[in-house]
């Protein structure tokens, strides 16, 4: 959440340009929002509460960014990030997730990346640790001594050398393949329960009181030196990070910076004469409600409140509008971008600006196998003419069409790959008309394959 606190909207807006073309009316309202969470925070005590979250729906096609500009922003604060599809939810008393699961998903997700940072704490601590045990579990066992109440000084200063000998080996990285057993500690799930109930649909102080009943099981593996240490080192974390700190602060960070990204809004929506299944939309609809408007919810680390998690909703609305929705979820998602078509040029840019950019990503990916790729000024151009056009006659999936067209011209040279080492392949625009010929003129046939 540091990072947060020196980004300014506009810094953030600049950041998200680095991965995502245009949209900027989208950037610059998911900004303010990330902005105004800082400055809740600034305020004091006596207002800091009245404040909402600038909750949002984006409004656009598929393939157009909306995902990608929650998911780029959340990575961008650090903050817990989940993405739901509505669709997964039913309403209570149909067979389907409890919308409430989405709040104890997204704790997990904070849970995870403040441990995460607990581990970098305590890193230097639990390697010294791992090393230890390592040590011990590499060492002989010493042999019995016809006096055991007899101290023999020289041989405990030859196991020392012995220890420092391996230790200098170990930190050389010469025994990394060499078999060690060492004790593993992991916990069994109740089998019965777990294969009829999902975690989430278990009530919180079952699952406490289920993890409590159910002894640790320890087991002896051999593994070698090196995955040895990375259990070793996991165990030493578990010991030294404070579980408790960890709770707290996953679930302060929850309510105070957590995001979820729900997608699909719009399939939510049914026609006012719509009778059967439909109305389970409805239902979905009523039991979001007090989820985005602020309620508590109970996890198995806690009551979580919702009121200042930020849910910014996403949906095509091909056939249906935001006013389709109910009056009081409208209210609830106050503000409303529209995401723009992608055009010709932007496609172009996609190609090429962003840092993971699909031309950067198979020039990458063929150099393992030391293939040279370059693509021409005119491919770029050809693939993002060709890509536009496809998005014309058949269905729009916006920037997503490029990975199917890019994915259809590079299959040949990816395959053969292996057998091309040392060659410098040149892709020009030939080539990539030569390759899509038959599927950019069939219409028929390019609804079928791309």
């Amino acid at each position: 959440m540091a990072a947060m606190d020196d980004l300014t909207p506009q810094q953030i807006v600049d950041a998200l340009d680095k991965y995502i073309i245009g949209q900027n009316a989208a950037k610059r309202a998911a900004a303010v929002a990330i902005r105004n969470r800082w400055r809740r925070r600034q305020l004091s005590e006596s207002i800091r509460d009245e404040v909402a979250a600038a909750n949002m729906i984006l409004i656009g096609p598929t393939g157009v960014g909306k995902t990608e500009i929650a998911r780029r922003l959340a990575g961008l604060v650090n903050a817990p990030f989940l993405k739901v599809e509505a669709t997964k939810y039913t309403e209570v008393g149909y067979h389907g997730r409890d919308v409430e699961s989405m709040i104890r998903d997204l704790v997990e997700v904070a849970i995870r990346i403040v441990r995460d940072e607990q581990t970098e704490v305590v890193r230097e601590e639990a390697q010294r640790r791992a090393e230890e045990q390592l040590l011990d579990a590499l060492m002989p066992s010493p042999p019995q001594s016809p006096d055991p109440a007899k101290v023999d000084g020289e041989l405990a200063e030859r196991r020392q050398r012995s220890r420092e000998k391996i230790r200098t080996q170990l930190k050389a990285g010469e025994l990394e393949d060499r078999p060690v057993d060492i004790t593993v500690e992991g916990k069994v799930a109740p089998v019965g329960i777990m294969t009829t109930l999902g975690m989430d649909q278990v009530d919180p102080d079952m699952q406490n009181f289920l993890e409590k009943l159910i002894p640790a099981s320890n087991k002896t593996r051999t593994v070698n030196v090196a995955s040895a240490r990375e259990i070793l080192f996991a165990q030493q974390c578990e010991k030294l990070i404070d579980r408790d700190k960890v709770m707290e602060n996953a679930l302060e960070r929850t309510e105070d910076a957590g995001m979820i990204f729900l997608d699909e809004l719009d399939k939510l929506c049914s026609p006012s004469q719509s009778h059967g299944p439909d109305i389970s939309r409805q239902g979905v609809q009523r039991d979001l409600l007090p989820i985005i408007e602020g309620c508590t919810v109970s996890t198995r680390y806690g009551p979580v409140r919702t009121d200042h998690i930020l849910f910014i909703a996403a949906g095509a609305f091909h056939g249906c509008k935001p006013s389709d929705l109910m009056p009081e979820l409208q209210g609830r998602l106050p503000i409303r971008v529209e995401l723009e078509d992608l055009t010709r040029d932007d496609f172009i840019r996609i190609l090429t600006e962003p840092k993971n950019a699909l031309t950067r990503q198979h020039t990458a990916l063929l150099a393992t196998e030391g293939v040279l790729i370059e693509f021409t000024k005119d491919a770029v151009e050809a693939l993002a003419d060709i890509a536009f056009r496809l998005n014309q006659t058949t269905d729009n999936i916006g920037a997503r069409r490029l990975t199917t067209v890019t994915e259809r011209v590079m299959e040949e040279i990816s395959f053969d790959a292996p057998t091309r080492h040392g060659q410098t392949v040149r892709i020009d625009a030939a080539y990539v008309r030569d390759k899509l010929a038959n599927i950019a003129q069939d219409a028929d046939l390019s609804r079928f394959i791309l």
